[in-house]
């Protein structure tokens, strides 16, 4: 990848542990997720990642409320790439395979770690959540093949430096094809700090070939990590799930102006954002 490169931007959507309480312009129904990604794609999105929810806006990993989501935003927009969730804490592997079985979506996600995941309240003096976040070799093997086998690109979630190295061992398997697809997942305590200095070195340590890495970044520290990732060269993410603030501080209205803002930032930088034509060819993801 270079500065030469058009800029990929995913908008995550949804999430599935904030809720209208915390934003009300979280999508709960298929029609507002399609409301919401058409927003995004009008901005500059090209990849949308998708966390489930029913209409009452509890998580879910039914196949059922994947495909009328799914349905929804493909209804809504000519064409966008459609990524899937699969990380959950208890929900069983089987479980979240089976919606990557039944509806094939173009991308999906793929943590490469096990980690300590929370969030801790400085004000409080105490964690507002803690729990461990599993990714054995064991789990990311069988979904790794298993998207292999159905052809969905996964997208390598990684919150460490120690989370790239692990896609090594999967290349040397032959487990993996080019162009990869690589995201530093930054802001998660448990994982690396999110720093532009973090960033240059989860950057440097992916491996050499068609690799194409992105930074993710959660809560407010978000914007100077997209600024980082636009003059690295690398590709963003921002929606919902990550973050609910504008650069100035006010409140998004929807994941669109959250997609705007970044749009704003890749073209003050000189770069352009990417088509969803040039994202596909650029992740060698085929249009279904």
């Amino acid at each position: 990848m270079s500065l030469d490169d058009p800029v990929v931007i995913t908008c995550s959507i949804s999430g599935a542990v904030a809720d209208r309480t915390q934003c009300p312009a979280i999508p709960y129904t298929p029609e507002e997720y399609a409301a919401e990604a058409r927003r995004a794609v009008e901005e500059g999105a090209s990849m949308i990642h998708v966390h489930a929810r029913r209409p009452d806006g509890t998580p879910s990993f039914a196949v059922e409320d994947f495909a009328a989501i799914t349905d929804a935003i493909r209804g809504a927009v000519d064409d966008v790439i459609v990524n899937y969730s699969t990380g959950a804490v208890g929900v069983p592997v089987e479980q979240r395979l089976a919606y990557l079985r039944a509806l094939r979506p173009d991308v999906a996600a793929l943590n490469m770690g096990s980690m300590n995941y929370a969030k801790f309240s400085a004000r409080r003096g105490e964690f507002v959540f803690h729990t461990v976040f599993e990714n054995s070799f064991e789990t990311i093997l069988a979904f790794v093949r298993e998207m292999g086998a159905l052809g969905i690109r996964p997208e390598h979630e990684c919150f460490d430096s120690g989370h790239v190295a692990n896609l090594d061992p999967l290349i040397a398997m032959g487990l993996l094809a080019e162009p990869l697809q690589v995201s530093m997942v930054m802001g998660v305590l448990g994982g690396i700090r999110p720093t532009a200095k973090n960033l240059v070195h989860m950057s440097e340590q992916v491996p050499p070939g068609r690799v194409n890495w992105g930074v993710i970044g959660i809560g407010r520290g978000q914007w100077p990590l997209i600024g980082a990732a636009v003059s690295l060269g690398g590709n963003v993410r921002a929606g919902l799930e990550d973050n609910f603030y504008l650069p100035g501080g006010a409140m998004a209205r929807s994941n669109g102006d959250l997609i705007a803002a970044a749009r704003r930032m890749v073209e003050s930088a000189g770069r352009r954002v990417a088509t969803v034509k040039e994202a596909r060819d650029a992740l060698g993801v085929e249009r279904r």
